[in-house]
């Protein structure tokens, strides 16, 4: 039996809304690495880049990370990034079950379409995507499973990582 659910996945995959649906299914705890990080830092993750860099953003992530695996009985949805530093795949890998949420560069376009609080994305959307998930494509390969999300709902998306969870 794992103690926590870590799901890692590129951006608009579902890890967040995903998450909170599984963690109340299972009666534990959410808890989302870049909303704690911008509450933590007293700032949104879009001005921590704009004012500190990819880098510093990324040494929070990677703090977070730390303390919020210290605990049990969680869902932890990571930023798509997360996944970026061998300590921080290990972290994940020794602290719970490892689920990759995956779709589709089309799917994804679709459901970070005007959302502006994702540096990443500035820019032409759908080349910012392209070129995101070529750079990531085997990024999420360390996880213990891989979940397509494209034609899944969140409840069915959630109900079939509890189905792992359980088996």
């Amino acid at each position: 039996m794992h103690s926590n659910i870590v799901l890692v996945g590129f951006m608009g995959t579902g890890k967040s809304t995903v998450g909170r649906i599984l963690a109340k299914q299972l009666d534990w705890t959410f808890a989302d690495t870049d909303t704690y990080i911008e509450e933590q830092a007293g700032m949104t993750i879009s001005r921590m880049f704009q004012e500190h860099g990819e880098i510093y953003f990324r040494e929070r992530e990677s703090e977070s990370l730390r303390l919020l695996l210290q605990g049990q009985g969680q869902v932890v949805s990571t930023g798509g990034g997360a996944v970026l530093r061998e300590e921080n795949r290990r972290l994940m890998l020794e602290k719970g079950l490892v689920v990759a949420m995956l779709a589709q560069e089309a799917v994804i376009v679709e459901r970070v379409r005007g959302d502006a609080g994702r540096p990443l994305l500035q820019g032409d959307l759908e080349e910012r995507v392209r070129t995101l998930v070529e750079a990531r494509r085997n990024a999420y390969d360390f996880a213990h499973v891989q979940l397509h999300t494209d034609r899944l709902t969140p409840v069915e998306a959630a109900r079939r990582i509890q189905e792992l969870l359980d088996a």
